[in-house]
């Protein structure tokens, strides 16, 4: 069952603007996804397009060419830059495995990528709506990590596959590139019958729109 009620425009909907990686990146993502779906079961990270989140589950209504015109705007001044791929990580408390796309590779972190979800929280934050969702995902700029999802929600419904489940991910030994330029931001309209609960078990997505940013210089 939903809990949405009809009255809030552009329910059961949410919008996510997303950083998509080079084609390489994203078949490896892929490869992964789908060898944990065919040995797990494992269908979260493989049920959205291989990306790095900049910001997600967006309740903004259903005025889609509002939210394009102010990324348009958000992403004007911006443009592209190198991504490095860190490799296999946990991320956060829930074991979550991922490439890391935050950091440098000196380990610190790219201001760069943390600056281009802030100016694109900055362009959505005016046309967000109330929701009952008990979990916003709202940008944080002290606790945001790009990242690009391997297995992530799954491994809360069962940890005990916590450590198999990385070391199968390692075993593949899957090739990717050691970083990809930021150029491509997306937009992509989701849909969940319950946005509160395991929502990715009933995910579609589509995607709306593509920005390129120019090369610097």
């Amino acid at each position: 069952m939903t809990r949405f009620s009809p009255r809030q425009a552009g329910d059961p909907y949410r919008y996510g603007v997303f950083l998509r990686p080079d084609p390489r990146t994203s078949l490896a993502v892929t490869t992964i996804t789908t060898q944990l779906r065919a040995q797990f079961g494992f269908i979260s990270a493989d049920a959205f397009p291989p990306h790095a989140t900049l910001v997600g589950s967006q309740h903004i209504g259903r005025d889609e060419d509002a939210i394009v015109e102010a990324v348009t705007k958000g992403v004007a001044s911006l443009t592209s830059f190198p991504v490095v791929n860190s490799g296999i990580r946990r991320l956060g408390d829930d074991g979550a495995v991922v490439y890391d796309v935050h950091h440098l590779a000196d380990g610190t972190p790219n201001t760069l990528i943390v600056e281009l979800a802030a100016a694109i929280d900055t362009a959505v934050a005016p046309l967000r709506r109330a929701a009952e969702d008990p979990e916003p995902n709202l940008f944080d700029r002290r606790a945001f990590r790009a990242h690009l999802s391997l297995a992530s929600h799954d491994l809360r419904l069962r940890p005990d596959l916590n450590v198999e489940v990385e070391e199968f991910i390692h075993g593949l030994g899957v090739e990717v590139p050691p970083g990809f330029p930021a150029e491509y931001v997306s937009l992509y309209r989701t849909r969940s019958d319950d946005w509160s609960g395991r929502y990715w078990l009933t995910l579609t997505w589509t995607h709306l729109h593509t920005w390129r940013l120019p090369r610097a210089g």
